[in-house]
């Protein structure tokens, strides 16, 4: 009983919390304690010796680079392969998340960046290859070490009380030594550890129970010991650096214990922590305070903050394709705000008036003017590069260039004119991701609109000035007078000269400005004035789509690329044709093309370029494991989004343990009186009524919404022509359907809508399932496909996005409605088909959520 105490008070004592706090306390001090200290680093650095800091610099480029050589020794000790680069990057990254993850150093091992994952390694070898590197990273701290801190105590045996900390440190990489050896081998320590850890056990048999190429093995320690020494080497740099007498003994016991440090670090990787200690450790080596700061905080940007910044670089880098679209469309919005602050903002008298030894006054009023104009012009345009089109990149170019030369010739403005200069250099690197284009009779219709515009507001002006009475201004206009102030309305010019003597004259002037920005108004959004893209389907092209559905269907969803949500694109031929909506720029297609497997590339090649000279990026909903395939001259991207049930009808019964909650459930419904009936199309208008009843009520109750696309929504007309199962109360009232759709893959049925009231009895939804299998058995089916349920079926996530949507799916309370449909087909299913969502580039996926959302809204 006290023994059970005992251990109860251990289990709250949360001893990596605790340590955790004590680490981060031990940073806040240090910083805050050196801060004088630390502000004296500057003017020390500024005497350094750049060749040392350079050489440092390198070193951790070499360190880098032996980093990724460890990984690509420990992945050929379990027989994989993996390239130098991949491996820099795998380094780099999992270095960068072991700052801020748990126990950072262990738990960033079991991240695998894409380029990893899709090499299709098992995952066990994988792991045992990533934890080899880690392992090896440990033992070699030993194999360095032990030797390292001898050495130390024998250069230097007057350490004072420090003896008894160095005693620690030895006793600890002794103890790692000797955990090792016991794993090897398999002792009694090490069934001990079994016992209390077994997860720990069970892991750790990935690298000890498995075959490993022991010549492999023993390259990744002796690069894990060259990194060693490359640390020391950078506390050596350091010394040399500030121009300190240099100690080999105190860089290699400094080393040690800041690797020491950062391993049982279980947060930011000892930041603090380390630098206390080292600043402790060289100061009994002599050092002044001052000194040892400098050389632990150099050291640190070596080891630390360097491959901790190249780590943000990697995954910038793994993202580079999305910030090539979305760092130039920040950058023009964040270029247009500088340019109008910097007119409506006071110039600099100094540099204003050296500009005005050069320019006249009316040159740099018109570089403002100029300048403005362009801050409105490149807010709209950041709207419209977002979308993609070479006419915005084309005009975000031209705006710009004039960004730079008008905000250096209106006040000598460099800073704003080298942000602009920087933004065309993103644009210049981002042009390929622009490739939408506009038509020219979108163009010339949006000018014609703004000619038409200005000259009759230009006429308005200059009949207006030549024929306003003397009274007004105090000036009898001429002909050249009137064209003069109507340019310097268009101009927005406020320094006209004018004087207004009567309040018409003062209204009058404050029309000409509201009409001149009307004007240049008008003139912007010409520049982007699009055709609205109308639906062009036609009797005959859904004839004709019908038609190919008939001859080369394959597939559940077929049918609902003929309903008249849809627009069809058919291929030149006309011997394919693809289904798709437009929402937000982009065209979603209905899985692929229905056509002979033959043309089905070539039709999807045809549809993309139509859609590029239409201003549309594409996207493919709902695309089958096998149709992939179709998609590869595309190089597009994938996202697994759901699988499908599949029933295999032919073979299907109701005996068995796991079908005895559908038998009870039938027969509770059938011992109630209620019926369950096969209806035949077309159906009349008393059963249309009470389906439709049914219908709305489920709608109503269970608070759900008609959505289209891929499904269907309640339509009388269409439901008549439709085969349906219904089940009847005692009373003769219908209180759940099911319809069954046409136009499916051959020897395959599926349904659409299968609703039922509030009150209608549990097992209703498996009676109709079971009638629907008796129906597909009586039409010589062989299959029934149940449909789509979202995000399940995630084995191994291929990205990202895609890890995210499997820990939605499990741990997210709001997505357990997926789990509950997974649970209800597994009752039946026997395969399982996976289904993607196929787009461009990640910038595209986080827009289609909303397109989706759109599309599917009737």
């Amino acid at each position: 009983m006290k023994s059970s105490k005992i251990s109860g008070v251990f289990k709250l004592i949360r001893w990596k919390e605790i340590l955790a706090i004590v680490i981060l306390l031990l940073a806040f001090v240090f910083f805050r304690s050196e801060r004088h200290e630390l502000a004296s680093i500057g003017p020390q650095l500024e005497e350094s010796d750049p060749a040392w800091i350079v050489t440092g610099i390198f070193l951790s480029l070499i360190y880098i680079l032996l980093q990724g050589l460890m990984y690509v020794t420990s992945f050929k000790s379990v027989d994989l392969s993996i390239s130098t680069p991949d491996a820099i990057s795998l380094f780099l990254k999992r270095n960068f998340l072991s700052v801020f993850l748990p126990a950072g150093g262990v738990s960033s091992l079991a991240y695998l960046p894409r380029n990893i994952r899709i090499l299709g390694y098992k995952s066990s070898k994988v792991h045992q290859a990533s934890a080899i590197y880690g392992f090896v990273g440990l033992l070699t701290v030993v194999i360095v070490g032990i030797p390292l801190l001898f050495y130390a105590l024998s250069i230097h045996k007057n350490f004072g009380n420090s003896w008894i900390g160095i005693f620690v440190l030895i006793a600890s990489l002794s103890l790692l030594y000797a955990i090792f050896i016991s794993f090897k081998r398999k002792n009694s320590f090490y069934r001990l550890i079994g016992q209390r850890f077994p997860k720990l056990i069970s892991s750790s048999e990935e690298i000890f129970s498995s075959e490993i190429n022991k010549k492999n093995f023993w390259y990744t320690v002796a690069i894990s010991v060259i990194i060693e020494f490359c640390g020391v080497f950078h506390l050596l740099i350091a010394m040399y650096a500030f121009g300190v007498k240099d100690s080999f003994s105190a860089a290699a016991i400094s080393y040690v214990i800041s690797v020491l440090l950062m391993i049982i670090s279980p947060f930011l990787r000892g930041l603090g922590a380390v630098e206390f200690s080292l600043t402790y450790i060289l100061s009994i080596f002599g050092y002044q305070h001052s000194e040892g700061l400098g050389i632990t905080l150099l050291y640190r940007f070596f080891e630390f903050w360097l491959p901790l910044a190249f780590g943000v670089l990697a995954f910038l880098w793994g993202g580079r394709k999305l910030f090539a679209r979305l760092l130039p469309v920040m950058m023009i919005f964040l270029l247009g705000v500088i340019n109008i602050l910097s007119v409506i903002t006071p110039a600099l008298a100094n540099r204003l008036n050296l500009v005005k030894n050069y320019l006249s006054l009316d040159l740099i009023h018109l570089s403002k003017m100029l300048t403005l104009i362009a801050g409105v012009l490149l807010l709209v345009t950041s709207a419209n590069l977002f979308k993609g089109t070479k006419r915005a990149w084309y005009f975000a170019v031209g705006l710009a260039i004039t960004s730079v030369i008008f905000n250096i010739a209106k006040a000598l403005d460099y800073e704003e004119a080298l942000f602009a200069l920087f933004t065309l250099g993103l644009l210049f690197y981002s042009r390929k991701e622009y490739a939408f284009t506009t038509s020219r009779v979108s163009l010339q219709r949006g000018f014609g609109w703004f000619i038409g515009i200005f000259t009759a507001i230009f006429l308005f002006n200059y009949l207006a000035f030549y024929f306003i009475s003397k009274s007004h201004f105090g000036i009898d206009f001429t002909k050249e007078q009137a064209l003069y102030y109507t340019l310097h309305t268009f101009l927005l010019f406020k320094d006209s000269g004018l004087v207004p003597k009567t309040g018409f004259a003062k209204d009058f002037q404050q029309l000409n400005y509201i009409l001149g920005v009307i004007s240049w108004l008008v003139f912007i959004f010409s520049f982007y004035r699009t055709n609205t893209y109308k639906k062009q389907n036609s009797s005959q092209n859904h004839i004709d789509a019908e038609s190919l559905v008939k001859e080369y269907g394959a597939s559940s969803l077929d049918y609902f690329k003929l309903t008249r949500d849809k627009q069809f694109f058919f291929s030149e031929n006309r011997e394919a044709f693809l289904s798709y909506r437009i929402a937000n720029g982009f065209a979603v297609v209905l899985e692929d093309p229905v056509c002979a497997e033959g043309n089905k590339t070539n039709s999807i090649l045809e549809f993309e370029n139509y859609c590029r000279n239409h201003s549309l990026k594409t996207s493919y909903y709902r695309v089958g494991e096998s149709s992939l395939i179709y998609f590869n001259p595309l190089q597009k991207q994938k996202l697994f989004i759901g699988q499908d049930a599949i029933l295999d009808a032919e073979n299907f019964n109701l005996t068995g343990k796991e079908r005895k909650s559908v038998r009870n459930g039938i027969n509770a419904l059938q011992k109630s009186g209620y019926s369950t009936e096969i209806k035949y199309a077309p159906q009349d208008g008393k059963t249309l009524d009470q389906v439709e009843s049914v219908s709305n009520e489920w709608l109503k109750e269970f608070d759900k919404k008609e959505i289209v696309f891929a499904e269907g929504m309640f339509e009388r007309e269409v439901v008549k022509n439709q085969d349906l199962i219904t089940i009847s109360n005692p009373e003769g009232k219908c209180i759940a359907f099911l319809n069954i759709i046409p136009f499916c893959a051959p020897d395959e049925c599926s349904y659409d809508m299968i609703r039922k009231t509030e009150n209608a009895p549990n097992g209703s939804t498996d009676t109709m399932i079971v009638k629907l299998i008796e129906y597909a058995k009586s039409k010589n089916l062989k299959f029934i496909n149940m449909g789509m349920t979202p995000m399940a079926g995630i084995k191994e996530p291929g990205n990202t996005a895609e890890e995210i949507m499997k820990f939605a799916y499990q741990r997210v309370g709001s997505f357990k409605h997926y789990q509950t449909l997974r649970n209800f087909k597994e009752k039946y299913a026997d395969l399982w088909e996976n289904k993607y969502i196929i787009y461009d580039n990640d910038f595209d996926l986080l827009q289609l959520p909303a397109v989706l959302n759109k599309i599917m809204k009737p």
